[in-house]
């Protein structure tokens, strides 16, 4: 009897096709809210990303005669998929535009074909593509599938029509197996937490009960795009630094840092060179893998680089945040901040915090925490992120006036080249002590400011009781006073008295009468 082992290698695709768990498609139902998410993010990425305006609409149609399988249908107005790269880019996994040292929704270049590896595995159907780019003269239109042991797309149809409309977007339809009902809330949830952080968008939904959602754009306003940055030298790693020596065409290594790294000049270039003794001269391609290792380190401890840009991320803005808030959860005061930019491994990061309070937000024992990373919404793991420890324990809310149950939410968003996620799902934040302490001041921020409005409305309700209280009796000292004007030469009656004293009462308290016009609404309230 044979003992030896037989091993051989596994594509990417049979990869997730043995371990599509990991990718969030755990279940039926999970996997519903996950396909949804994945494409609707590559479908913001594919408009906002690129300074278009998006207009996405999302329907899920339960299959009538198989009451397990739904027919997801999202579409968006972006930028498109260029024809010969329509079958890569939904039917070989791990193939992706997103390679680039740029701050993108998607990743790993996994969504939307683990959807459709999703989809083939449990219902055996072929997705839909439909895609034109910019000033495209035709249409296309794919059915594909995924030779998961090859990990390469099978087109099954492919077609074409002329844009006589100009349109431009993608349309993707896939069949998946599902649980709606499980995964109804998440679902619903997760589109209207994004519908806050894109307050420029239109988004329309429809869901398999026949309800439509529709979140209008409430400004045309975008935040910056973001854009493709170099390495900085405190982020690479000996394989990142052997990658970007291999595609350099510089010659020296003089060179090579100074053109190839942010943070770098030729200036600090030479310092770091002298400093470690290497050859400015020498050609990088030509390094032993010694000096690469000796390269590596001196390159993260050499502390005099210019800290990492943020000018290539793309935050969402404070103005939008509280746009979007007041927009979906209409409170009756909003307030957000966007912090300076943060180091992590060398790549920068944003945080940025809202609040929102009062209202039509419901009272809740504890903050309603809305949490984001590169503006998708984190529905999942909220209690091991580090944004829920920073407002259920870091944070004292009596100290700001919150007594709970309160009508609060809070929205953290962390933006950056590389987030540091506590999985593959990219549900949770690791507790990384700067930025920890970055959400921390963000929300001490905002509720400091929540702490001013509180007190200033409680000044005011406490003038308006007093001014009410002086206006119930205007009525009755105005009738006493015409008692003794009857000895006046010119005759003053009831109503101008009343009239009078309103005034003077009004100009004492000014800012909280607003809503009254006349001694009489008070009084007759009270009656």
């Amino acid at each position: 009897m044979s003992t030896a082992e037989k091993f051989r290698s596994i594509s990417p695709a049979e990869f997730f096709y043995r371990n599509k768990e990991i990718a969030g498609f755990a279940n039926p139902a999970r996997a519903l809210y996950q396909s949804v998410r994945e494409l609707v993010e590559n479908a913001l990425d594919a408009t906002d990303s690129h300074g278009i305006l998006p207009e996405i609409s999302i329907s899920i149609d339960r299959d009538p005669n198989k009451t397990y399988v739904y027919r997801i249908t999202v579409k968006d107005n972006g930028i498109g998929v260029p024809e010969n790269y329509v079958p890569d880019a939904f039917g070989r996994v791990l193939f992706s535009s997103k390679y680039v040292l740029r701050q993108t929704r998607g990743l790993f270049g996994l969504g939307a074909k683990m959807v459709i590896l999703y989809g083939q595995i449990t219902v055996g159907e072929p997705a839909e593509i439909v895609s034109a780019t910019i000033n495209s003269k035709k249409i296309y239109k794919y059915k594909i599938m995924i030779d998961i042991k090859e990990n390469k797309p099978i087109v099954l149809e492919k077609s074409w029509w002329p844009n006589k409309t100009s349109w431009h977007g993608t349309i993707v339809k896939v069949a998946i197996e599902g649980d709606w009902g499980k995964a109804r809330q998440k679902v619903l949830e997760y589109v209207k937490r994004t519908a806050i952080v894109t307050p420029y968008a239109n988004i329309v939904f429809r869901t398999p009960d026949g309800e439509i959602k529709i979140y209008q754009r409430v400004v045309d306003k975008l935040p910056p795009p973001p854009r493709e940055t170099k390495p900085h030298p405190h982020g690479i790693d000996l394989e990142m630094l052997k990658a970007m020596i291999s595609e350099t065409k510089t010659q020296t290594l003089l060179d090579f840092l100074s053109e190839e790294f942010q943070g770098v000049g030729r200036v600090l270039a030479e310092r770091f060179i002298t400093k470690n003794n290497f050859d400015p001269n020498a050609n990088p391609k030509t390094l032993s893998k010694d000096d690469l290792e000796k390269l590596v380190r001196a390159l993260k401890e050499f502390n005099e680089f210019r800290k990492p840009r943020s000018d290539h991320l793309s935050p969402i803005g404070s103005d939008l945040i509280k746009i979007g808030l007041s927009s979906i959860l209409k409170p009756e005061f909003v307030d957000a901040i966007t912090r300076k930019p943060i180091v992590y491994e060398g790549h920068s990061m944003i945080v940025e915090v809202g609040i929102a309070y009062g209202g039509a937000i419901e009272p809740v024992e504890e903050p309603l925490l809305l949490r984001f990373a590169n503006k998708i919404p984190l529905l999942y793991d909220e209690k091991s992120d580090v944004a829920w420890k920073v407002v259920s324990e870091n944070i004292d809310w009596g100290y700001y006036d919150i007594v709970f149950p309160a009508p609060i939410a809070i929205l953290v968003h962390v933006c950056g080249t590389k987030i540091p996620y506590k999985g593959v799902g990219k549900e949770s934040i690791a507790e990384v002590p700067i930025l920890e302490n970055e959400i921390e001041e963000g929300v001490r921020h905002v509720a400091r400011s929540l702490k001013l409005y509180l007190a200033r409305k409680q000044k005011e309700e406490e003038a308006a009781r007093k001014a009410i209280t002086l206006i119930k009796y205007i009525p009755e000292i105005a009738s006493a006073l015409v008692v003794f004007a009857k000895s006046n030469p010119e005759p003053v009656n009831v109503e101008t008295l009343e009239s009078k004293l309103f005034e003077l009462v009004k100009n004492r308290f000014r800012d909280s009468l607003k809503n009254i016009s006349s001694p009489r609404d008070v009084v007759l309230s009270v009656e």
